[in-house]
């Protein structure tokens, strides 16, 4: 049997996704409240770290293949150089230059709004895709050289 004990595995498959959304929220709010890309991120990854505990490595991977892994890793890295892009490009001020803030509410007052961050969220979103996807790739990479301790040989 790989993996855990049957109750192990069934309160990891409901506490999985319990995980999974306080990690999207502290994403997607991490401008707002103590959080950000770094910390969703790392809450993302335990969240399939808890499932690789419990199932095994296996069961893991299926749930989040090692090439998928890979690309939502890429894409993390690629959206948050796209954002420092268009602060280059939009903004001619400077990478990183918060072009949202500037195009489409200058000249007003828009302090303590939600949408007040300008590109702030979406540099949250991409380093929690980036360090999500390296985080599980990491423990991934490193369970897969594991030791194989099921098999005693005799001398």
């Amino acid at each position: 049997m790989k993996g855990m004990t049957i109750i192990v595995k069934t309160i990891s498959s409901w506490v999985k996704v319990l995980i999974f959304l306080f990690g999207i929220y502290i994403v997607l709010f991490g401008h707002l409240t103590p959080g950000g890309g770094f910390a969703g991120g790392v809450i993302l990854a335990s969240s399939y770290v808890l499932l690789m505990l419990a199932y095994g490595r296996e069961f893991a991977e299926e749930n989040l293949s090692l090439p998928v892994a890979s690309k939502l890793d890429s894409v993390g890295a690629l959206l948050f150089a796209a954002v420092a892009l268009c602060g280059l490009c939009c903004g001619a001020a400077g990478f990183f230059f918060n072009f949202i803030q500037q195009r489409w509410f200058a000249g007003q007052d828009r302090a303590f709004d939600l949408v007040s961050a300008g590109t702030i969220p979406l540099s949250n979103i991409a380093i929690g895709l980036k360090v999500g996807a390296s985080l599980f790739l990491i423990i991934l990479v490193l369970s897969m050289f594991r030791p194989d301790t099921s098999t005693n040989e005799k001398e």
